[in-house]
Order: C-alpha cells, then structure tokens, then sequence
C-alpha cells in the first residue's frame, strides 16, 4: 500500500487539537493518503496517577514504569485518549479505529533495562498486517503505544519511538510530528521544506533555537529506511495547503550525488 502518512500526536498537544486539525486529517484521506495515527498522553497519565495516588518518576526522560502505572497509562491511553481521537476523526466525517499496540501483537517490544526503567520498552518488531487490514478496510488506525513482550506481558513505549517504528516497517511516505508550533520560520516566514544540511546550519547560526532544536533533532533522525520526509506541523490545524491537508515544515534527506 502506498501513499501512507504516519501522525505522531504527543501527550501535551492532545488537549489543543482543532477541529481543523481532524479536518486536515481527513482531507488526506480524501485525497488518497492512507493516514495512521501514534498518540502519546503524558499529562492525561499524570492527572490519573495523581487520582489514584500511584507514585511515579521519570528516569532520563523516560518514565520510570511499575505494573502499577503500566495498568493506568494502559487503561488512559487505550480508553480515554483513543477515544477521544476516534470521536474528532468520525465527527471530520472519517471513518477511524483505536487500537493498543498489544493487539494481535501489532507492536512487540523489548524491555530497555527493567532495573533502572522498569516495564519501558522499545518496538522489535510492527505487524503491519493488523494495520493494512483496518486500512482495506477504510479506517484510520489510532494505536495507542503500548507493546507485546512474550516474558513480561506488556511495555510502555514512548510515542515517538513508536510512531518512528510504525513508518519505518510500514514504509510510510512521511512522518508528521504533531507539535504546538507551526514549524521552523527564518525571518518570520514559514520555511515549507528543509534539507537536513539546512536544518544543521539554522541550529549553528540561531535561527533554529531553544525547544525547537529537540523537535527538529527528532525529526532528522527518523529520516530512516524508505521515509524521505519527516513534517513538523501545528496541532491547531491553521496552517493548510489549498487541497485542505496540514502544512508545516518538511525535513528532507539530502541528494546524493555520485561522482565517477
């Protein structure tokens, strides 16, 4: 299957995505791309774990993930974010279905270091069979990060990871990184698309800086395997091509030029 665009949505923009945001999404498919979301849920974790008075911590960024707080990041993740995310998609007027990386083993996974990081893991290996089919059959899939391990039951993985993981073995045109900016401006204006070369140069004279400098490195480093375009766009949803899709700005690998 061509023509698939992999959405990475973060845990901290969920709460801002727009209606045009949807609508962006859904003209995509309109227009024969085959969209498939990854959706983090950090802050809608913490408020649960606040709730329910479970103790967490976060180890070098990552979260520190005891069978405790597996079972709700799990239970927010696969419940109430992924239907929330489903409920916009139909409401834009597509058809679209939630599904835990545990699924049919749609995503397994292997622990990172259960002693320092507990049940955190990274994705081994994405059966791309459970999404092609939801595809065929003419859903978006919403897959919320959770990963199959044959001893350990379940890992928590971080959405980016996932999302990279996901387009990588589904050979996905592109990747979107879903942030809380329009993308990269140089002079106020929205640069539309950048080489990696471009993007190391704007970070060496400044003109990439401060919280940007993490979302574009995350960005060029999933410029993997046949992924030839990695988007940085607004989860507003204000910014849009004519045909109605989300803009931002787009990384691209550099040319390679032989020489004989």
């Amino acid at each position: 299957m061509k023509n698939i665009i992999v959405i990475k949505c973060g845990g901290s923009t969920l709460a801002n995505l727009s209606v045009d945001f949807f609508e962006g999404i859904a003209a995509m498919k309109q227009k024969g791309k085959h969209p498939i979301i990854v959706h983090g849920g950090g802050p809608a974790i913490n408020r649960m774990l606040e709730v329910e008075k479970v103790e967490t911590e976060f180890v070098e960024g990552l979260r520190k993930t005891t069978p405790e707080v597996l079972k709700t990041a799990e239970k927010v993740l696969t419940g109430y974010v992924s239907e929330s995310i489903v409920s916009s998609l139909q409401q834009a007027g597509v058809q679209a279905i939630g599904l835990s990386g545990v699924e049919r083993k749609l995503l397994e996974g292997v622990p990172l270091d259960i002693e320092k990081l507990g049940l955190v893991g990274d994705i081994e290996q994405v059966n791309i069979e459970v999404l092609k089919d939801q595809m065929d059959a003419g859903n978006i899939p919403v897959i919320a990060p959770i990963a199959f391990n044959e001893t350990y039951g379940k890992l928590n993985v971080n959405a980016d990871t996932a999302a990279s993981a996901v387009a990588k073995a589904i050979q996905a045109e592109e990747l979107i990184f879903v942030t809380d900016v329009d993308g990269i401006l140089c002079g106020g204006k929205l640069e539309e698309t950048l080489t990696v070369s471009a993007v190391e140069r704007f970070i060496e004279n400044g003109t990439i800086y401060g919280g940007m400098i993490p979302k574009v490195n995350a960005a060029t480093s999933s410029l993997i395997g046949n992924i030839e375009k990695v988007t940085i766009a607004n989860g507003n949803g204000k910014n849009k091509k004519k045909d109605g899709t989300l803009k931002g700005t787009s990384i691209v690998k550099d040319k390679v030029c032989n020489t004989l």
